[in-house]
């Protein structure tokens, strides 16, 4: 059985509305006898009369009736269809696998999933917490679709900055250094230090290489955990000293001290694979650019 045009379908609904060919085709911007002819062909093709026209005018017969609102069903999920494929095309709709650097999620990851649930509604966000080299592996891999993570990274992926924060000597409460309003990485040089292994990431390190360096020493480093969680465990137990962003202060509020290091900075940034071309991806990056100007991203949670 032939199927019925979408066309014919919206005519028959304007007809049914207006029940007069002059009116319909008028609203419809079509030859009068353009509209006879296709209503004529939709009848033939359901096999039914759906209009009675005489002298008197045009009525609805009862099986027309009562195909008004089939037709308008229709109808009406074929805009639906329509509709959301404009709204996929802007990013409003589908999915996204966004991944977080374990020492940002505590204070990123609400902000960032608020602002996408509140703007996007449709959009299904899937979220997760993992350590770096994961982190990227799974960006470049297609497992996560953009990620929010520190620097540095690796060439091959685009990023944009999302805040800039201080880094600090983080030190027991009591430690003799722990009242001073800033330090130097130079004053921490007689101190043990507990730090992230050096196989975690290797481009922090090298990093924190040059930086140690330029401030002429070498730390001793008495112990490393990966989780900075336990970095801040051991800290607050008088094992050694670390660094970390300022941000990490969300993750333990007792026995650890953060003092700003002069002239060291943290960036957090956003990261996605180049040439992912997702519409939806780009909505993420409107959501996220809109929230980092108005929002600061290292003291919220």
């Amino acid at each position: 059985m032939t199927t019925p045009e979408l066309r014919q379908l919206r005519y028959f609904l304007v007809l049914a509305e207006e029940l007069s060919f002059t009116r319909a085709a008028a609203r419809l911007m079509i030859a009068q006898q353009s509209l006879s002819q296709q209503i004529t062909a939709l009848e033939r093709i359901l096999g039914v009369k759906l209009f009675e026209r005489d002298s008197r005018g045009t009525t609805l017969t009862d099986i027309g009736a009562l195909f008004v609102a089939e037709a308008r069903a229709v109808t009406d999920r074929a805009e639906e269809a329509v509709a959301v494929v404009g709204r996929a095309r802007r990013g409003e709709v589908g999915s996204l696998n966004v991944a977080f650097l374990t020492s940002v999620a505590n204070h990123l990851l609400p902000p960032v999933v608020r602002a996408v649930r509140d703007q996007l509604p449709d959009l299904r966000l899937t979220t997760e917490s993992t350590t770096i080299a994961p982190l990227v592996e799974g960006v470049f891999g297609g497992r996560y679709d953009a990620a929010f993570t520190r620097t540095p990274l690796t060439a091959g992926l685009h990023s944009m900055t999302l805040a800039t924060e201080p880094v600090c000597a983080v030190l027991p409460e009591g430690h003799p250094l722990a009242e001073r309003a800033e330090l130097k990485l130079a004053d921490l040089a007689n101190e043990p230090w507990v730090m992230t292994p050096r196989s975690s990431w290797e481009p922090w390190h090298r990093a924190y290489d040059d930086q140690f360096h330029e401030a002429g020493f070498v730390p001793d480093i008495v112990q490393e955990e990966a989780n900075v969680q336990s970095l801040l465990g051991l800290v607050a137990a008088g094992i050694g000293v670390t660094r970390l962003a300022r941000s990490a202060r969300s993750l333990r509020r007792t026995g650890v001290v953060f003092v700003p290091l002069t002239g060291a900075v943290a960036r957090t940034e956003m990261v996605w694979l180049s040439g992912n071309t997702s519409p939806a991806l780009h909505r993420l990056l409107d959501v996220v650019t809109e929230l980092s100007a108005t929002t600061d991203l290292t003291e919220t949670g």
